[in-house]
């Protein structure tokens, strides 16, 4: 069903243009990674920008999940909340250096539009009004573009960064509606990107234009979309774009400044030519909670250790991406900063299909590989001692299904069994699962509804059995396995054991309250004899941060003394949403 066209940049156009954006990238996916050759020619920048995309949009349906549910369907939120959401999801779940980019650009234009254009721009304060008009989004296109440059420690020409400042020159030289102004953005950006390889030779070398500035174009006929309801035309053809810039005007190639060749050249060593690669050997990426003036000394720090830096973000959460040789030092500068998490750490030489120079032979796949959803480091580490690749879910949180395929991807084998390890990862692991056998990868989907079924699952995975025979004994480990879990509640609410209020301590069996309590180690005790009721052989218990220490010790105790020839072990499950998780199987 076709979209409305959206007049003004209200919450309801900031939902359409990621839905588009989301579309338009994922069509353009495989051609942006087909010609990511700078910083490093890895072959992911398509994906990258896909998956920062799919987290930003989803924050942005969560928001207006909340309104509806909250004030009613139909309700929505402020253009300055939807796209402070699109920004907020985009930081979260920044891939590579060209999503971080795009992380921020959207988080200059939500500073622009929470802050208000002022008289003159946008003609009410954006917090006052329902929409944004096109004065306000030239504004916001502005600020994005310069804020991005500023993140970045070492602007280069040639770039996603050029494609967006002249995105933004060409919108501020128009007057009109937002319409008017997205198409004069698009339309700078795609004379940008055509002359992006006169201005980075390893671009012109290889004859393609800048694959983060490609994503940058489709994102903007998205936004071109959003207000007029039809997509643009095709942009400038993905290689030798720059043949086509008319010679003699101000879009003829230009020279590329020194700082430009010199990095193009030291890139261009590691991309094709044969050489010993000459860049960093990692990519380092995490979130970061930190204050600004420990922000600053990272990124002195970084700088001297590696290059691409980029850190984006504020309000003492940041997004920071380097590539350099030392990964470990990357990590703890960030633990010296402040506390660094869902930390990614990707070797350059090791891609399976983009190596640097051609010079390494595609790795074989592996013949059978489990891909897990786990809510906490300590399990993460848990599943992947056990062989398993691992998706981490933090509370509040949860994988989209682009970040399921790219560790089906990352697990590089022929057949994967996918445990989501929560009920409502069901649709998102169903897609992911769709979307790798369209790739060529078998896939089973063990609906396991916790980490514990997971466990069990785990526990009797053997890959040289056939692998149909292997999912059913998998799925029939992970059914016998009665899960629970101990939580805080967030809100008064009415539930099966009756009504319980913030702060209650809830133990839920089977995904209901069953048991509402005062202390956490009680009401775990209370939830393990219900479970044991039916009996079991094997209880599990995973111990989050935030759980009383004790209450491992109080839980094996009660099953030594009450339950005979039944065995109790326990896991540190590290920051996960729940305070305790329980498996009786």
């Amino acid at each position: 069903m076709a979209q409305v066209p959206q007049t003004f940049f209200d919450a309801l156009a900031v939902r359409s243009w990621c839905g588009h954006a989301l579309r338009a990238l994922g069509r353009a996916r495989e051609e942006i990674d087909a010609i990511n050759v700078y910083p490093v020619a890895d072959g992911d920048t398509g994906t990258n920008l896909y998956l920062t995309l799919e987290s930003a949009a989803a924050a942005v349906e969560a928001v207006f999940s909340g309104y509806e549910v909250g004030a009613g369907e139909g309700a929505a939120p402020s253009p300055a909340e939807a796209l402070h959401a699109m920004a907020h999801g985009a930081l979260i779940g920044a891939r590579g250096n060209s999503g971080t980019i795009l992380a921020q650009l959207l988080r200059g234009m939500a500073q622009v539009v929470t802050a208000g254009a002022g008289p003159g721009e946008s003609g009410e304060k954006a917090g006052e009004t329902a929409h944004i008009d096109g004065p306000g989004l030239r504004l916001a296109l502005r600020h994005a573009a310069d804020s991005a440059r500023r993140a970045v420690a070492h602007p280069v020409e040639g770039t996603v960064l050029s494609v967006a400042s002249a995105a933004a020159k060409a919108a501020g030289d128009v007057e009109g509606d937002c319409g008017a102004v997205a198409r004069a953005a698009y339309a700078g950006a795609c004379t940008a990107l055509a002359a992006t390889p006169g201005q980075l030779a390893v671009l012109e070398r290889a004859g393609v234009v800048d694959a983060g500035g490609r994503g940058l174009v489709a994102v903007l006929a998205a936004l071109v979309e959003t207000f007029t309801g039809e997509a643009p035309g095709a942009a400038v053809p993905v290689r030798e774009a720059y043949a086509r810039v008319a010679p003699g005007t101000d879009t003829e190639r230009p020279a590329a400044p020194a700082h430009a060749r010199g990095a193009a050249g030291a890139e261009d060593a590691g991309c094709g030519n044969g050489a010993e690669p000459a860049g960093p050997g990692y990519e380092v990426i995490y979130l970061l909670e930190a204050d600004d003036a420990a922000v600053d000394r990272l990124r002195d720090r970084l700088d001297g250790l590696g290059d691409s830096l980029v850190v984006v973000g504020g309000d003492g959460l940041w997004n920071v991406h380097v590539h350099v040789d030392d990964a470990g030092a990357a990590v703890e500068a960030g633990v010296e900063a402040g506390r660094p998490y869902r930390i990614r750490i990707t070797h350059f030489g090791r891609g399976d299909v983009h190596t640097r120079g051609g010079a390494l032979p595609p790795r074989e796949r592996v013949q059978r590989a489990v891909v897990a959803v786990v809510p906490g480091e300590g399990l993460a580490g848990l599943y992947a001692e056990a062989g398993a690749t691992t998706v981490l879910a933090r509370p509040g949180e949860p994988p989209a299904s682009g970040e399921l395929v790219e560790a089906v991807r990352r697990a590089h084998a022929r057949e994967v069994v996918l445990l989501p390890n929560d009920a409502e990862l069901r649709h998102t692991a169903a897609a992911a699962a769709e979307q790798a056998r369209a790739e060529g990868v078998r896939v089973a989907l063990i609906p396991t509804r916790s980490a514990v079924q997971g466990i069990a699952a785990l526990a009797v995975h053997e890959p040289e059995r056939r692998f149909d025979e292997d999912v059913v004994q998998m799925t029939s480990a992970a059914g016998a396995t009665r899960y629970a879990e101990v939580t805080v509640a967030e809100r008064q609410s009415w539930t099966m054991a009756g009504i319980c209020q913030a702060g209650d301590v809830l133990g839920l069996v089977e995904g209901d309250v069953a048991v509402i309590g005062s202390d956490v180690t009680a009401t775990a005790e209370a939830v393990l004899d219900r479970m044991l009721q039916a009996g079991g052989e094997l209880v599990t218990v995973v111990l989050g941060d935030d759980a009383p220490p004790e209450a491992a010790d109080r839980l094996a105790a009660r099953v030594r003394e009450s339950y005979l020839a039944v065995d109790t072990v326990v896991y540190r499950g590290g920051r996960q949403g729940a305070l305790l998780l329980i498996g009786v199987e």
